[in-house]
């Protein structure tokens, strides 16, 4: 029989961990991993300190060989010229219009099938969920001239329909991340509301959708910025330049001002601010329903 008291014994398990937090290896791996991490992002931020560096310089700076990182003088009279020659109010009035409704309609539709894959069970369940998987190795391209002809034969052509009417038929990366996420949710809530009373809808509306708040925030940060930087599409079913969005603005903005670097990055400054203001504020559900997605199993 162990006569040590349970503290000592506590002790005897803790010291040894302090002392290996405290070793010199445990610190030199800790600084080898926040230096490469900081190289990693470091890499990665030189390309936005480049466009906001030139979007505040003088025509003749940002043309300038060798570049120069600071600029001299200041310019911000770039970010009101880029947004007064072309009309951007309206293309971010109409990016935003496209964004919420189809934020909407993936959260409705994808939700929906995530949880009738997770919590019920019928034949061909798991072989049905395969075949939705497999939908995403169909490349976008290729579904390009089938949604043509059907917009077109719908009169959709030059509306923002197109856009927004797919998204609340849900899309299968959406719904494996949802319904993994599902999955990690205890069926004892289940049996626990069918005790009470409830049906498959009062357990989805009051007990998942409530409990998958990260999930539902991922997928709600993931549409928005699909959304937003979806260039082909806007291409092949606009034509009109009151329904352009931000990357077709973009786009006819760089056209006009092909040679004008510095108002180019300014007006493309413009365009990322929205969407970086929205990751930052919603990285705390978006990191934490990626982290918790992977843990439900593929099978109930």
């Amino acid at each position: 029989m162990n006569s040590t008291p349970p503290i000592a014994r506590t002790r005897q398990q803790i010291l040894p961990q302090r002392r290996a937090a405290f070793s010199p290896s445990h610190w030199i791996g800790r600084v080898l991993i926040y230096l490469t991490l900081a190289s990693i992002a470091f890499v990665i931020l030189i390309p936005f300190a480049w466009t906001i560096s030139t979007a505040l310089k003088t025509p003749r700076q940002a043309l300038m060989y060798p570049p120069e990182w600071i600029p001299d003088p200041v310019v911000w009279q770039n970010f009101i010229t880029a947004w007064t020659s072309k009309p951007f109010d309206v293309f971010y009035r109409n990016s935003l219009f496209i964004a919420a409704l189809s934020i909407i309609g993936q959260i409705l539709s994808c939700s929906l099938v995530a949880y009738g894959f997770a919590r019920l069970r019928f034949p061909g369940r798991d072989i049905l969920f395969l075949v939705v998987l497999s939908t995403l190795m169909i490349p976008f391209q290729v579904l390009i001239i089938p949604r043509f002809v059907l917009f077109k034969t719908l009169g959709w052509l030059n509306t923002l329909l197109p856009l927004i009417v797919p998204n609340f038929f849900g899309g299968a990366f959406n719904i494996f991340l949802l319904r993994q996420y599902f999955m990690t949710i205890p069926t004892e809530l289940d049996d626990a509301a069918k005790i009470d009373g409830c049906g498959h809808w009062d357990i989805f509306w009051r007990i998942i959708l409530p409990l998958s708040k990260p999930a539902l925030g991922a997928v709600m940060v993931f549409e928005f910025l699909d959304s937003w930087d979806d260039f082909l599409g806007p291409l092949i079913y606009i034509s009109s330049e009151k329904y352009y969005t931000v990357a077709l603005g973009l786009n006819a903005f760089r056209n006009d001002y092909f040679m004008e670097w510095n108002l180019f990055m300014a007006a493309a400054a413009v365009a990322m601010a929205l969407p970086l203001v929205i990751f930052f504020i919603a990285q705390k559900y978006f990191i934490g329903g990626i982290a918790l997605t992977g843990s439900g199993g593929l099978k109930q």
